[in-house]
């Protein structure tokens, strides 16, 4: 009987984890440039072949053929570094809001020598996905973390909800409800409202106080913020 030689395995890991690493946790769009990029490397001992895509986060997400990512599919030698080049289509974007879209890179270890056809070979295709923020130039001179603190929050039946009414993206880094975090990596659009559902065993009577951080460009979280709800 004859056996297949390879086994494609799609993994969602970190970029920590994966053989060819993008060199950011997210990239941010300035609206008033036609292109950007990102470096990637390839830490791995073999040659790689990156495959990148944009795909949409949520519903807020407009088309991701408003942009075009080159080269699409690239190879990368062992140790080596490169370059994935995001630009602009000419589509209409929305320009009194942020979108936001997921930027995936995958490194596909290329075969050196075609194995035998008894041989049975596993190869490991390792997605990294980070999030690919636009920002039109009218909003260039403000910032999520600045507009966190006018957040709105709200108690619903075994749930909490958050408004935002501001034009950017608001990622969280951390949600605390009435003294314990809030698991998962969360996530608002510009005006629009999140309804987070409270694990089993977290406060649902009387006030409560809600602490969360946000994150900034660069990937980091600085500030608190508190707010009480009922």
């Amino acid at each position: 009987m004859r056996k297949y030689y390879c086994l494609l395995l799609l993994l969602f890991i970190s970029t920590t984890h994966a053989s060819v690493v993008v060199e950011a946790t997210r990239v941010i769009f300035d609206g008033a440039k036609k292109n950007t990029s990102i470096g990637v490397e390839n830490k791995d001992k073999t040659t790689n072949i990156v495959q990148s895509w944009l795909s949409p986060v949520d519903a807020s997400s407009p088309s991701k053929d408003t942009f075009v990512i080159t080269p699409p599919l690239f190879k990368l030698k062992a140790g080596g570094q490169g370059f994935v080049r995001i630009v602009r289509t000419g589509s209409p974007l929305p320009e009194d809001r942020e979108s936001m879209f997921w930027l995936n890179i995958k490194g596909i270890p290329a075969l050196e020598n075609a194995p035998k056809e008894s041989e049975n070979v596993v190869q490991f295709a390792i997605n990294s996905r980070i999030k690919f923020i636009y920002r039109p130039e009218s909003l260039k001179n403000s910032s999520p973390e600045k507009v966190a603190a006018q957040l709105q929050w709200y108690k619903e039946d075994g749930a909490i909800r958050v408004k935002n009414t501001s034009s950017y993206y608001i990622n969280f880094s951390r949600i605390n409800y009435g003294g314990k975090d809030i698991p998962g990596g969360w996530f608002v659009a510009p005006n629009r409202d999140l309804t987070i559902p409270l694990p089993t065993g977290f406060g649902s009577s009387g006030k409560q106080q809600v602490t969360w951080s946000v994150i900034n460009d660069y990937g980091m979280s600085d500030n608190q913020y508190n707010a009480s709800v009922r």
